[in-house]
């Protein structure tokens, strides 16, 4: 399913510029491999190329000249002739050149001295192409060249909207032709890596990104010609996990297209959606969800031929909150509440047992405009999913996620000590979207001492945004007691909600969320989808990065049904549990089990940057001393609300 096009120009002469060598062999070996691959049209330009026949009238010339080139890109672009879940691939081996802040390709009779005039502006050459109608357009590169050279030092600092494009070279490097592989590094190693079979494949933009930044340095370094590093810029920032190759794509990439497309539906973007969808069913021939979605937006395109807009914000109120007032209540509503509070605006629409939802909060009282959050929530009864936003104030805030009970079944065959599997009902409660923040952390600890000191900055890794970790179970504890303080004593007239840390049930049913496979995205993992030591696999999977460190929360753009980040590895997250050596006797309540066992060893859940992808499993669990603290201990807060 799709269809590939492609363009290939590859200069070896100009006229009033240093020639180049391998040019043309570059954009010739180019097509060869797009043969390969049985694209429906191939578009050849070069000196010596053939004419290229035309819909209508004469042949075209091919020769690389700024006229015929200008004139291809008008007349064949005139009218769209692909369709969403296509892709048109654009190959571009010569001269680059920059003039008053604009990238250029420079075709063979460019004029140095007059490049808007002689030369094709990168920018208005991916526009030309994003009119053919593909919503996948790839720009390859290799363009600055001078003697063994392709110079023209700056081309590569403007974004491409729409685009995925790929520089053979950073904006202030060369990019250099190799005699002994008679080839330019880049176009020698980008064949190279599109042919990559099995393990290691670059099937996705990201992964081909990945293997260009180590290849084409290496060959520079071996060949002796000075540094040389590509990069990518997809635009809009999920292309990074389009599948370039589908027949060599593998189970998470396409798991992570699935959660793409949900996104795109959640924010109305049915045209988005639909080419996501094209794309799952490319790798996956068969896929029943993506059968079923595409059946799906086409009955929402039925119903509803535009989508709602969203709302604008509130005007702020009259009022406004200053340094002395009292901090900002967050609310849980499913409608918008009068312009004195926060609100929620939500728009949602059902995926199967899915139910995704769009929520747009405007606050006037702390300034903060629109914050848009996507929720994911089991539709087991008729309602929304709800969520709110704790203010702890100076501009950090906490996201907690309401998890609707149920009833699962906890545990895995895979360990005695996930043993027996056994069911669980677990009642609603609130679970924080991440796990808690280096930022979230300093807020909190700074809120008067309750039984023990906490250490405002204990992290190895540092960043606010990442997990906070060297964290005990004790300090977890008291963070909790901590902000349960703070916020009693300024919400003494709104319900209590009483944080705590998640019982070790709570927090498999929350990962799970609905799933009974080892991971919730499926049946595998990889690190493109989680923080984990790459090193070691689970299943089928090729090896993957290993990071050697945190990453900030969210880092993965992939939630589970219920909304939840970071769920599998990062940081292990601690419970309220004590340990047992198995669920012999274990509560089906979903309450934590402090009783029996070992109260001086408490349980950690989800796996950490530090460990294999087995440890990152749902059922998963280990152990620890209570006031054991490593770089891989972190948390995530639990909530107990009443008229949940």
């Amino acid at each position: 399913m799709g269809e590939n096009w492609a363009i290939a120009i590859g200069i070896n002469h100009y006229s009033n510029l240093q020639s180049l060598h391998y040019a043309k062999q570059d954009a010739a070996s180019v097509c060869d491999y797009f043969r390969e691959l049985q694209f429906r049209q191939i578009y050849y330009f070069a000196d010596d190329a053939p004419p290229i026949p035309a819909p209508y009238g004469p042949p075209l010339d091919s020769k690389p000249g700024y006229t015929q080139l200008r004139r291809f890109l008008r007349t064949r672009f005139e009218q769209p002739f692909l369709k969403p879940g296509d892709n048109l691939w654009f190959f571009f081996a010569g001269h680059g050149g920059r003039d008053a802040g604009r990238d250029y390709l420079l075709p063979t009779d460019a004029d140095p001295g007059d490049i808007p005039g002689t030369a094709l502006a990168i920018q208005e050459v991916s526009d030309r192409l994003r009119s053919c109608g593909a919503d996948n357009v790839i720009l390859l590169l290799d363009a600055c060249r001078t003697d063994d050279r392709r110079d023209g030092v700056g081309v590569g600092t403007e974004t491409q909207q729409g685009v995925i494009t790929i520089y053979s070279c950073s904006p202030n490097e060369a990019s250099y032709e190799i005699a002994e592989l008679q080839h330019g590094a880049f176009t020698y190693a980008l064949l190279q890596g599109l042919r990559i079979q099995g393990e290691g494949n670059c099937a996705t933009v990201e992964r081909l990104d990945q293997y260009l930044r180590t290849a084409v340095p290496d060959l520079n370094r071996r060949h002796n010609k000075p540094p040389q590093n590509p990069y990518t810029i997809p635009e809009p920032l999920h292309k990074r996990h389009l599948i370039l190759l589908p027949d060599k794509a593998e189970p998470g990439d396409v798991v992570t297209l699935k959660n793409a497309a949900l996104e795109a539906e959640a924010e109305h973007n049915l045209d988005l959606a639909e080419s996501l969808w094209l794309r799952v069913l490319a790798a996956s021939k068969v896929d029943q969800q993506a059968i079923k979605a595409l059946q799906r937006i086409a009955v929402k395109r039925h119903a509803s031929p535009t989508p709602d807009p969203i709302p604008p914000p509130p005007s702020p109120p009259t009022g406004s909150r200053t340094s002395g007032s009292p901090p900002a209540t967050p609310t849980i509503e499913s409608q918008p509440s009068p312009s004195s509070q926060p609100t929620l605006q939500h728009f949602e629409f059902q995926v199967g047992s899915l139910r995704v939802e769009k929520s747009v909060q405007s606050s006037g009282f702390l300034g903060l405009g629109q914050k848009e959050t996507i929720a994911y929530g089991i539709d087991r009864k008729p309602g929304q999913a709800k969520f709110f936003i704790e203010d702890l104030g100076n501009g950090v805030t906490l996201e907690m996620v309401v998890i609707p009970g149920g009833t699962f079944q906890m545990g895995s065959k895979e360990y005695s000590a996930e043993q027996p599997i056994h069911r669980v009902t677990i009642a609603p409660f609130c679970l924080g979207k991440y796990p808690v923040t280096q930022a979230q952390w300093n807020a909190v600890a700074g809120f008067p001492k309750v039984k023990i000191d906490l250490n405002p900055d204990p992290s190895a890794f540092k960043g606010g945004d990442r997990p906070v970790e060297c964290i005990s179970w004790l300090e977890a504890v008291e963070f909790c007691d901590r902000l349960n303080r703070f916020v009693e004593s300024r919400s003494s007239h709104q319900p209590k909600r009483t944080y705590r840390l998640p019982s070790e049930a709570e927090w498999e049913y929350a990962c799970r969320a609905g799933t009974t496979t080892p991971f919730h995205f499926g049946e595998t993992i990889t690190t493109d989808l989680a923080n984990y030591d790459g090193n070691y696999t689970y299943g089928s999977e090729p090896k993957g990065e290993f990071r050697q460190q945190t990453t900030p929360v969210g880092s993965f753009a992939i939630a589970n049904a219920f909304g939840l980040y970071d769920m599998h590895g990062n940081v292990w997250e601690w419970c309220a549990d004590h340990w047992h050596e198995n669920y012999q006797g274990a509560p089906t309540d979903g309450s934590a089990w402090i009783t029996g066992g070992d109260g001086d060893r408490r349980l950690l859940r989800g796996g950490s940057w530090l460990n294999y992808p087995w440890y990152c499993r749902s059922a998963s669990r280990v152990w620890a001393g209570a006031d054991d603290r490593f770089d891989c201990f972190g948390f995530r807060l639990a909530c107990s609300l009443p008229g949940l």
